[in-house]
């Protein structure tokens, strides 16, 4: 049982670290409607920027600070240069924009900084010896419980994860710009009819999931390397965006949560029964598929009912 117990909570923590890719998804699709595929190349691009910088003996925090306005910057130049000129064409323009927005970056990222695999350590460099967050167990933990490990790492991202989720959530309900963004999640048409410039705040949002680019970029940077593959993380979010919904945030983190745990307990109880092995990579997306067929709007979508 102690067994199970930490499978479960290791995959938990994990899946908090897919919620947060997730959330730059849905903060796009819910103000404008569009599904941004590049969403893993911004995470790349974040997470290859931010470890360059540390390598040039640039500090931790400059480098972060720097690495967000560059994110913040693309955004925004994202959504004046690419997506504003095909406003009102059809949502597969839309999509296929974000598509070759993808391997633009991913090629201005390797141009600028090297296509060269990268480790990247969260680290306190100012103080001696040097603090790291790394991805061994917690020993006081272990023996709190009875032998229950779990990663330090998984339990600082998942600090990270709420204090974003729960800044963002009091950034749409208690701003002012944040009760514009969500009235322009409700209705577009409506929203311009009281005076709310869509341009501004889609400019707004793209920024927004810019930064959370970069939280997801250097969180999964120091957990897996950063690498090209990083860039896959836009498929791995599928599943959760299945699940939890598009246009919902608690959505992102419940269906980032429910993939984690079920991936971790399948790699670990079904993969031996499985020769080839390799179950976590495809398990999520079975499992979606199985959950689409009883609830295809996701957990916190509206059903869409159609008269004719």
């Amino acid at each position: 049982m102690h067994f199970f117990f930490e499978v479960l909570l290791g995959g938990l923590l994990a899946g908090i670290m897919y919620s947060l890719v997730a959330l730059g998804f849905v903060l796009i699709y819910k103000a404008s409607g569009v599904f941004n595929f590049a969403q893993g190349a911004m995470v790349f691009f974040a997470a290859l920027t931010f470890v360059s910088l540390l390598e040039r003996g640039v500090n931790i925090f400059l480098a972060m600070l720097i690495t967000l306005v560059a994110m913040v910057l693309i955004g925004i130049a994202t959504e004046r240069v690419v997506l504003r000129p095909l406003i009102n064409q059809p949502q597969i323009t839309l999509f296929m924009a974000t598509i070759g927005l993808t391997f633009f970056l991913e090629g201005f990222a390797q141009l600028l900084f090297g296509s060269q695999p990268h480790g990247l350590e969260l680290c306190n460099r100012t103080e001696e010896p040097r603090s790291c967050i790394r991805d061994e167990p917690m020993t006081w933990f272990s023996e709190l419980t009875g032998g229950i490990n779990i990663s330090q790492f998984d339990v600082f991202s998942a600090f990270v994860a709420a204090a974003l989720v729960t800044a963002l959530a009091l950034f749409f309900q208690k701003t002012r710009i944040g009760r514009a963004l969500r009235a322009v999640a409700d209705d577009h048409q409506a929203a311009l009819a009281v005076g709310i410039p869509l341009q501004h705040i889609w400019a707004i949002v793209w920024g927004v999931a810019g930064f959370v680019a970069l939280v997801a970029g250097m969180l999964w940077g120091a957990r897996n390397g950063v690498q090209f593959a990083l860039t896959f993380l836009a498929l791995k979010a599928l599943p959760v965006l299945l699940i939890g919904g598009f246009e919902s945030v608690p959505g992102a983190i419940l269906g980032g949560l429910i993939i984690g745990a079920t991936e971790k307990l399948a790699e670990v109880y079904l993969g031996p029964y499985f020769a080839g092995g390799g179950i976590e990579n495809w398990f999520p997306y079975v499992f979606a598929l199985v959950f689409l067929l009883f609830r295809p709007q996701g957990l916190f979508g509206e059903k869409i009912i159609e008269r004719v």
